[in-house]
């Protein structure tokens, strides 16, 4: 399984992937923001085909509406662009690769926009997963495709636009209960993988890695943990390569799981916020089990609860803790593990290097979004802003996820699983059983009727 985003050297940070994810993020939200208060929306920007039965409406739906596709690919191409050519790739081959990811992605939104595209599980980001995974195992991925296919990237500008659709008093009211549940989980599970590591025989610096891409923020977390403690060259990438892995998996079985024991969506949503190891993979799993609500005999709640649960969970209450794990584990990296003529400190300044700053882009976003709020009366929210200001964004969230998901699909080889090794991945797996279950454990037995009525 490969990774499309490789650790990156030190840079400025307004030559960096969170810069231009956070820089075009909030620029769609001020938009947006912008022409509501002028009485004007970014609905025809942020284009979604309408739901169809017969693919000739949905082929009509593309035609009439070519021209706002083709302005909504040509800001995103040359938006994504700047900040691909920024951080040291080739302005001209991500164009090409872009082009060919939207009009990929374009076909897959179209697909879930078929109305029995729920009663099938057919949402956009989990088609693109299938699709780009079939592809890459299958048929196998085009040179030219591969400039596009940054993971991170889309990610994190789908999580600024996030922000905004989550109403900041949701977000005070329950980002500490949020960060205390993901601290009980970040500490057991990276216990439980670092110990069951270290009985197999991994050094310590493999173990941390390992255990802070499953206790924390997956990815972002090995990268930062693994040069923070010093650990080989190869050691990251492996333990990214089971985190992709997992996060996959869990893509498909937490939905199914939540949806046998029948939870309600804000309950499913912090579980799978607590649960998984990735972001964008959370976020579809939680969009997925959403989508159940008034479908599903017995699944209370609403699409949102899911969604703004997970996200409670996984960006508020576990990703802001990388930066922190990062500096804990350099010093006992330095202090207790054996030297290893690498220079492993960090201090307050790499803390705030390593700090996952799309989160505040995440923060900022909802301030924008709760400030245009309050100069409109309540009673104007849902017959207003809701379809004007939050619709919008929430279409384009959908396109940065789905672009995600697909260039996940494209740079995953199961073969590479292979050459991993038996001990990190049994290593992993153990911290995944006991995530998942005391995942379970926290969101609903202890906060359960919490999660349940979140938002009410």
């Amino acid at each position: 399984m490969s990774t499309p985003d490789a650790p990156a050297p030190t840079r400025s940070w307004f030559r960096t992937e969170d810069f231009w994810a956070i820089l075009l993020g909030l620029g769609f939200v001020i938009a947006a923001s912008l022409l509501v208060l002028s009485g004007n929306s970014l609905k025809w920007l942020a284009v979604m085909p309408g739901k169809w039965t017969d693919a000739g409406v949905a082929f009509q739906q593309l035609g009439q509406a070519w021209l706002r596709y083709l302005a909504l690919f040509a800001l995103l191409a040359v938006g994504l662009g700047l900040g691909a050519r920024s951080i040291g790739l080739s302005f001209r081959r991500f164009l090409l690769s872009f082009a060919g990811i939207f009009a990929a992605t374009t076909v897959i939104i179209l697909l879930g926009a078929w109305a029995e595209a729920g009663r099938y599980t057919l949402e956009p980001p989990l088609v693109a997963l299938a699709i780009g995974l079939l592809i890459s195992n299958a048929v196998g991925l085009p040179a030219w495709l591969s400039e596009g296919l940054r993971v991170e990237y889309y990610v994190k500008l789908g999580i600024v636009l996030l922000g905004a659709t989550l109403p900041l008093n949701l977000l005070l009211s329950a980002g500490p209960v949020a960060i205390g549940q993901a601290a009980v989980v970040s500490l057991v599970t990276f216990g439980t993988i670092f110990f069951v590591a270290r009985r197999l025989g991994l050094d310590q610096r493999f173990a941390a890695t390992l255990g802070a891409g499953g206790a924390v923020c997956g990815v972002s977390a090995s990268i930062a943990v693994a040069g923070a403690v010093g650990a080989k060259k190869e050691q990251g990438p492996v333990a990214i390569t089971i985190v992709v892995f997992w996060a996959i998996v869990m893509v498909f079985l937490l939905p199914l799981a939540a949806r046998f024991f029948g939870l309600s969506t804000g309950v499913a949503g912090a579980w799978i916020g607590t649960s998984e190891f990735a972001d964008a993979a959370g976020f579809a799993a939680a969009q997925t089990y959403g989508g159940y609500a008034g479908k599903v005999p017995g699944i209370a709640g609403t699409p949102d609860d899911a969604v703004n649960a997970f996200t409670l969970m996984k960006v508020i209450g576990r990703d802001l803790w990388v930066g922190i794990w990062a500096f804990v584990l350099s010093f006992i990296a330095v202090s207790r593990w054996s030297d290893t003529g690498v220079d492993t400190r960090v201090g307050a300044g790499e803390v705030w290097r390593r700090f996952p700053k799309f989160v505040l882009g995440f923060l900022l976003s909802s301030l924008i979004v709760a400030w245009v709020a309050s100069t409109y009366p309540a009673a104007d929210f849902k017959r207003v802003l809701d379809p004007e200001l939050i619709g919008p964004l929430k279409n384009l969230r959908v396109w940065a996820f789905t672009f995600c998901f697909l260039s996940i699909g494209l740079s995953t080889r199961w073969r590479d699983l292979a050459s991993i090794g038996r001990k990190p991945f049994l290593a992993f797996t153990a911290g995944v059983i006991v995530n998942v279950l005391l995942g379970y454990f926290l969101s609903v037995v202890v906060f359960g009727k919490y999660w349940s009525t979140l938002g009410r």
